[in-house]
């Protein structure tokens, strides 16, 4: 891994949430993702052949093997870069969706741009590029999105909002003034979907339909009760302020249970993304039966991509496999007659 001394200050933050992620407790330790408040009706007789299940789907107008998303994460520096070839190269393998961390640092140095440009090792999967909504008030706009976009050759565009994650960040992009004409202004004349992305708080219903109105295309809740990104940047804090308000907020958030189901109340059509503290193959069975159409992870595959090529295939299969083994248990035959079967129960609480 390059010395930190020797990067540039984004460069750097970027190397510094790979290590705390991997080598730090940052998880929300009291608010949960919710879907531990959800079980599946199990199916004692399912009627199919467990080897003829498909979970085959289709997101922003590409087809995918399987429902899943290798949810943003990172760029910018030399291991940056090789966390991302090994994720692309298994994304290409399964025909699994992927999107890379904010590009930023590539429109800031260019020399780095490399450590995202992974189309050539992934030339059939969806994948998505990522700039922060904020950095539209901070000088950037419609041209520098299409450079992100074009230098990624990328099927959509994240916008990924993260409000407490700047508060708490040193030096952090606080101003959010009139940001939604601004994407209303971005979606109207960039020729890729949007997708709105929170971090790790979660985005609500109310949020989810002004985004839309806004011309966004898709929506990723990335709710609360995975990463703590306030738990991140406190771990990175230059001062005593900065490490109390990361700890004070370390639990704030929406769970993504929550986000899910909220959202699909009021906008049943809106392609969405379910992320945030997803971490096995039920996880991510509950939050497509919940409503969400994708179901992101971060957090296995970065711990996966980090230890080998090995690990990460190991990873796909195992989620794959739990996959199957829900559909097969509650007699399903594929995703579409999953999502239709009320086959998901809230378990009564006290």
């Amino acid at each position: 891994m390059i010395p930190l001394n020797s990067l540039g200050q984004t460069q750097t933050r970027k190397a510094e949430h790979l290590r705390i992620c991997l080598d730090e407790d940052v998880q929300f330790s009291q608010t949960t993702n919710g879907l531990e408040r959800y079980r599946f009706i199990h199916c004692c007789l399912p009627e199919i052949n467990r080897d003829e299940i498909s979970l085959k789907t289709q997101f922003l107008g590409k087809q995918l093997s399987y429902p899943l998303l290798i949810s943003s994460m990172t760029g910018g520096t030399e291991f940056a870069g090789t966390i991302n070839r090994r994720l692309a190269e298994v994304a290409q393998h399964y025909n699994i969706a992927m999107g890379v961390g904010s590009q930023r640092v590539a429109l800031e140095k260019p020399q780095v741009a490399p450590t995202f440009a992974v189309r050539s090792l992934a030339p059939d999967i969806l994948l998505l590029a990522n700039l922060g909504a904020v950095q539209l008030n901070y000088k950037y706009g419609l041209d520098e999105c299409r450079r992100v976009v074009d230098l990624l050759q990328a099927d959509a565009l994240i916008l990924h909002l993260n409000p407490l994650q700047e508060c708490i960040q040193p030096r952090g992009d606080t101003n959010f003034r009139g940001l939604l004409d601004k994407v209303e202004k971005l979606c109207s004349k960039i020729s890729v979907p949007v997708v709105a992305k929170e971090v790790g708080n979660g985005i609500s219903a109310a949020m989810a339909k002004k985004l839309m109105n806004a011309g966004i295309s898709a929506v990723d809740v990335a709710g609360a009760g995975g990463t703590s990104w306030a738990k991140v940047e406190s771990e990175r804090a230059e001062n005593s302020l900065q490490r109390r308000l990361g700890m004070t907020f370390a639990d704030w958030g929406l769970p993504t249970a929550e986000c899910i189901t909220s959202i699909r109340a009021v906008a049943p059509e809106i392609p969405l993304i379910a992320s945030g503290g997803l971490r096995h193959g039920l996880d991510i069975a509950k939050a497509i039966a919940l409503g969400a159409d994708l179901a992101g992870l971060a957090l296995p595959f970065l711990q996966a991509a980090a230890e080998s090529e090995a690990a990460l295939y190991e990873l796909v299969e195992v989620l794959i496999a739990e996959m199957t083994t829900v559909l097969f248990c509650t007699g399903t035959a594929d995703l579409e007659e999953f999502k239709r079967s009320e086959v998901l129960q809230r378990v009564k609480e006290g």
